[in-house]
């Protein structure tokens, strides 16, 4: 991508560009043009962003365009003056995060990185948190400059999450996801017995908004549709672990669709049991059980699916080791 640029400074602003002339290259052809516009205007907000593409104030190729043009190979988008609020300066990420992140890759090739999240850590800042995973990705690799995330995790849950280093490969994924070519897999410890025959929970989930701010999750006959499968792992004395398979991608689903079947993952303090999560916490448990365990898809060019797969972390793996087992490692039919 060719950018030609001019600038000037205003005393207590940052760098104003009075106009940039953008030529888009393979790897931002199909984008759309707002959400190109929002890449590259960072900071200004969408209404302004939607103001100066009604206006005509946005070319490409010297035409005025609207906000669903999708731009091609070899356009120039001729991008107006627009008052950029001061950047805020990120903080560097610690070398202890960084050396954390840079070990836990699973997978890498030219377009995309499969890393294994830790618990505890955003998938990007925001909300007052400064500094997420993908900004301290971007940290480490300046030169990849198109690092973008595939799809999210929660916070508090680790595991497999994926980072396209190009634009095309992030096309490729959003339209793999969106047609549910790529499979994803969880490993949860959940209260209870779960019972062999439940293998899948198809109910609707509501996104609500308490007062404070806070997103709760709730089956309604309201809601969008949702789909998970379930699979018995191993069971233990009052608890089991079991392997969830979304279908469908609601926030939280995994969490809700357990608790609605009465059995609360492990540490989850949203939608778990207080007093289990109590006696679990006992037992060595101090995060949410939830892990994205292993990514199934289809790579561009390749005619098999490569299945990449996260192991525990000793948070989890310690304490699970020391629960005692139920039916000597058998899961007979309910």
């Amino acid at each position: 991508m060719k950018k030609h640029t001019e600038t000037s400074v205003t005393s207590g602003q940052t760098l104003s560009p009075k106009v940039q002339f953008v030529e888009i290259d393979d790897d931002r052809a199909g984008q759309r043009i707002d959400n190109f516009l929002l890449g590259q205007l960072k900071g200004v907000p969408k209404s302004l962003i939607y103001r100066i593409l009604r206006k005509g104030e946005v070319r490409v190729n010297k035409g005025r365009i609207k906000a669903e043009y999708k731009l091609k190979a070899g356009d120039v988008v001729r991008i107006p003056p627009v008052r950029m609020p001061d950047s805020k300066v990120l903080p560097d990420a610690s070398e202890q995060l960084k050396e954390l992140l840079a070990g836990s890759i699973l997978f890498e090739n030219k377009g995309l990185i499969i890393l294994n999240k830790p618990s505890g850590l955003a998938v990007h800042g925001g909300s007052g948190i400064n500094l997420g995973l993908i900004e301290v990705l971007r940290q480490m690799r300046p030169e990849d400059r198109h690092l973008e995330l595939v799809h999210r995790l929660d916070r508090d849950t680790s595991g497999c999450i994926m980072i396209a280093k190009k634009r095309s490969m992030l096309r490729y994924l959003h339209q793999q996801l969106r047609e549910g070519h790529i499979q994803k897999y969880y490993h949860a410890l959940v209260e209870g017995r779960w019972p062999n025959r439940c293998k899948e929970v198809s109910a609707p989930l509501k996104k609500n908004e308490v007062s404070s701010g806070e997103r709760i999750v709730k089956v309604d006959p309201e809601g969008k549709q949702s789909l998970t499968h379930f699979k018995v792992l191993r069971r233990y004395v009052g608890s089991t672990l079991v392997e969830a398979k979304p279908i469908t991608g609601r926030t939280h689903q995994i969490r809700v669709h357990a608790q609605y079947q009465g059995h609360g993952l492990v540490g989850d303090p949203k939608y778990g049991n207080d007093e289990f999560n109590k006696e679990m916490k006992a037992k060595g448990f101090n995060r949410l059980f939830l892990h994205a365990a292993a990514l199934s898809l289809l790579l561009p060019d390749e005619t098999k699916k490569i299945r990449v797969e996260a192991p525990l972390d000793e948070r989890l793996a310690i304490p699970l080791s020391h629960l005692t087992p139920a039916d000597h490692g058998n899961t007979p039919a309910d």
